[in-house]
């Protein structure tokens, strides 16, 4: 019978032995193991040295956007603001204006402005333009403002040509993709029915929180503004859309000035129930229901329609056509002339007595108007009642 100190004494024995073999055992591989030998890299390719430039240059431009909402605390019963939405933003101009979506920060209480350098700062509204999803916001950024983002052109762009695209997906801040332009003159619809035209089709990566941010060229100047992407699953599947350059530096201009986005106009009443009422008989085209005196559209000659004795219809000028794009509607109207900015020369083609005319017109501010001031008759006795007024809009 072996004693108690003996036992423990063994037992100690055994432990110290077992962890000294469980040290070599561990120990060993360590003191043998040894790092690889780094590979030099080399000179950087030059066109990673063109991406690493161009982001070092205009990263410092871009912004990321965070709203509120302004929601009632169940407990306190006070109003209180909550983080709703983030999205990105590039700075516009020296004085601190932002471009950014309109989905951005439509619906939104507030919104605050986290500039590259880690300041947020809170930003106001300036004005919107949901037609082409653009909103513009102000920052007070102080001495230390970040530059504005270079202005490049989008009428030249090519299929093939290279793009970055700078952005916050998913709230990753200051996070770049490349692409090439895929496509251009694409159209999506947006939430309230309406279509944006005219988008930049890209396959760099855009995912949520991308919208509102730079599409960049290989220069580093801004050719579109990232707004949107085509995905079943709802993150990036390779096509993105961007608003134009040109479409922006036609609409933010306006923003700036007056808080909202005046498409350019002819001078002409039309009216979309009327068109439809017309198209429905065959007649495709906008009817022009009247001519704006002192107007592009009177000084170019355009004839409005008129009432007989019998209060029927006599059509006068039917625009088929702006520049090169067919017009058969209301809505192409307003999207061909959109392409225009104020003091611009268009080329109107009209049906006249059954004859194609061409006609030129010098486009102005646009401004909206009442409703029809007459009962309005077409040839088959259709009627635009007077208690059911149909707007009538001066394109």
């Amino acid at each position: 019978m072996f004693s108690t100190t003996g036992q423990f004494r063994a037992f100690l024995f055994g432990v110290a032995a077992a962890a000294a073999v469980t040290f070599v055992a561990i120990e060993a591989p360590w003191r043998e193991a040894t790092p690889r030998q780094v590979t030099p890299r080399g000179e950087l390719a030059p066109q990673e040295e063109t991406t690493i430039a161009l982001f070092e240059a205009t990263r410092d431009s871009v912004v990321s956007i965070t709203t509120e909402k302004r929601v009632l605390d169940p407990y306190s019963r006070r109003a209180v603001e909550v983080p709703r939405g983030t999205g990105s933003g590039f700075i516009w101009d020296e004085d601190g204006h932002v471009v950014t979506n309109n989905h951005v920060i439509e619906r939104a209480s507030g919104a605050h402005v986290r500039l590259a350098d880690g300041r947020v700062i809170q930003a106001e509204l300036v004005g919107t333009a949901p037609e082409h999803d653009l909103a513009v916001l102000h920052i007070d950024a102080g001495l230390n403002a970040p530059p504005p983002l270079p202005i490049g052109e989008s009428n030249s762009l090519s299929v093939g040509q290279s793009v970055v695209a700078i952005g916050n997906p998913f709230g990753l801040d200051w996070t770049l993709t490349t692409g090439i332009v895929s496509a251009l003159d694409r159209e999506i619809p947006t939430r309230d029915g309406a279509t944006i035209e005219g988008l930049i089709q890209t396959d760099a990566a855009i995912n949520p929180g991308n919208s509102g941010g730079p599409l960049i060229d290989s220069a580093g100047r801004l050719i579109g503004v990232n707004t949107a992407i085509f995905s079943p699953s709802g993150s990036s599947a390779g096509i993105g859309f961007a608003v134009p350059v040109d479409t922006v530096n036609r609409v933010v201009p306006q923003l700036i000035e007056t808080g909202k986005y005046r498409p350019p106009v002819l001078g002409i009443r039309h009216s979309d129930r009327i068109n439809r009422l017309a198209a429905m008989q065959g007649l495709e085209g906008v009817l022009v229901l009247g001519v704006e005196p002192g107007s592009p559209a009177a000084a170019a000659g355009l004839r409005a329609a008129r009432q007989d004795a019998s209060g029927r219809l006599v059509f006068g000028d039917i625009i088929i056509g702006i520049g090169d794009r067919a017009v058969a509607s209301s809505t192409d109207l307003r999207d061909a002339l959109d392409a225009y900015a104020p003091g611009d020369s268009v080329t109107i083609r009209v049906l006249r007595d059954g004859n194609e005319v061409e006609l030129s017109a010098i486009r102005e501010h646009g401004r909206r108007i009442g409703a029809v001031s007459e009962d309005i008759r077409l040839a088959r006795g259709t009627a635009v009642k007077r208690d059911d007024p149909e707007p009538v809009t001066v394109v």
